[in-house]
């Protein structure tokens, strides 16, 4: 006789959602039909082909008409990195100024800090703005540091790790009158306006017209689509030349068969997205709000948030508990079944420990860059999610 034993484990609750989120089912099915359908090579001329590129055409319309672009301004990535990489690299690259110059926040994402350290080995001049100590940039700050010779300047529209949102049309308006002054000096296009949007379409405003860009970044796997797809929308006349080269698909900006599942998914996530935005906007604020008063209650003065509690994504809760080990307080929470993050968890920077974007907050973020713990909502949350995170928090900041 057998004798089975069924182990019940307890529901994990999932608080990462700025690192990556899961595919919406409705994505994956349609993601499932389209790669039986239409796995065929888009650049193909037979029949078959000529229907994964019409596909590949409607994807492409449905991103633009998201972003209120053109279906020519939006090119198709293998990641958010890539489109980064590709809007620096890219328009720095095809400028013919003399003394090129890149203007980029100090927290911003690896993808554009590394691309930058690379531009600046090339001879290339970069000016990172520090943020104020809530995580926020000075639209004029980017004024003084603007030159006839910046080519870009790049600044995240939401930070990845304390969530602050930046003020894009603040800056996109610095920027656009000081390329109207030189306009007049030395017809120059030049500067062009960058964001990296990937942490912003699910709580936040991506009509690039609103926002000011020349160029945005968008990635799948930030909005409950596909990983390894991402998106540009590169706004018509900017200057710019590819660093991935080879059958000259994207415009002969980034070369390589496209993904068609992949690409259709991007689509239809942000599409999704962008649908229920406002709805669920408003059912993630009262548990930010209740997630921030179950900490004050419990911890007091004993931890800070870091970053404004204000001009934050709406499903962003960064804190630190000074003298404890970041890690040391992911690693319990995972054991009692909870998934977060430490503040330095995406960090890739060579011989920087901690975290760099806590660092850039000045005396606000001291001692706090090895001891912070960023928890995102997501659309499974619930209130019983966060009363349990307080508790199991609670035993944890003890030992």
């Amino acid at each position: 006789m057998y004798i089975i034993t069924i182990m019940f484990t307890p529901k994990k609750i999932y608080l990462d959602y700025a690192s990556t989120t899961p595919v919406d089912r409705r994505v994956l099915k349609l993601m499932y039909r389209i790669e039986k359908k239409y796995f065929h090579n888009p650049s193909s001329i037979y029949s078959a082909g000529m229907e994964a590129k019409k596909v590949l055409a409607e994807a492409r319309k449905k991103v633009a008409d998201l972003v209120h672009a053109r279906p020519q301004e939006i090119i198709f990535t293998g990641s958010g990195t890539e489109a980064d990489n590709l809007a620096l690299f890219g328009t720095v690259r095809a400028s013919q100024l003399k003394n090129r110059h890149v203007i980029i926040s100090a927290f911003e994402h690896p993808a554009i800090l590394e691309a930058a350290s690379i531009l600046e080995s090339e001879g290339v001049l970069v000016t990172k703005i520090m943020p104020d100590s809530e995580g926020l940039i000075n639209p004029k700050d980017i004024q003084s540091a603007l030159t006839p010779d910046t080519v870009v300047v790049s600044i995240m529209y939401a930070n990845n790790e304390i969530g602050t949102v930046q003020p894009l049309k603040e800056i996109s308006k610095v920027i656009r009158d000081y390329r109207h002054s030189q306009n007049r000096v030395q017809h120059c296009d030049y500067p062009y306006f960058h964001t990296d949007a990937s942490q912003a379409p699910c709580y936040l405003d991506i009509n690039r017209e609103k926002i000011g860009a020349d160029l945005m970044t968008l990635d799948g796997s930030k909005i409950y689509g596909p990983k390894g797809i991402g998106a540009l929308y590169i706004k018509e006349g900017v200057a710019i030349v590819p660093f991935v080269v080879g059958g000259g698909q994207e415009k002969g900006l980034r070369s390589g068969t496209e993904n068609i599942s992949r690409i259709v998914g991007f689509a239809e996530a942000l599409e999704i997205a962008v649908s229920i935005r406002e709805k669920e906007y408003v059912r993630m604020v009262p548990l930010q709000i209740y997630f921030f008063d179950q900490l004050v209650k419990y911890f007091g003065t004993t931890m800070r948030i870091n970053g404004s509690r204000e001009q934050r994504l709406v499903n962003n809760i960064n804190i630190c508990f000074p003298h404890t080990d970041a890690e040391f307080t992911v690693i319990q929470l995972d054991r009692a079944g909870i998934s977060a993050s430490a503040a330095s968890a995406c960090v890739s920077l060579k011989d920087i420990s901690g975290s760099y974007v806590i660092e850039t907050l000045g005396e606000q973020g001291k001692g706090c860059s090895e001891s912070s713990v960023r928890f995102t909502l997501g659309r499974a949350t619930m209130t019983r999610d966060i009363d349990k995170t307080i508790k199991i928090l609670q035993k944890i900041i003890k030992k």
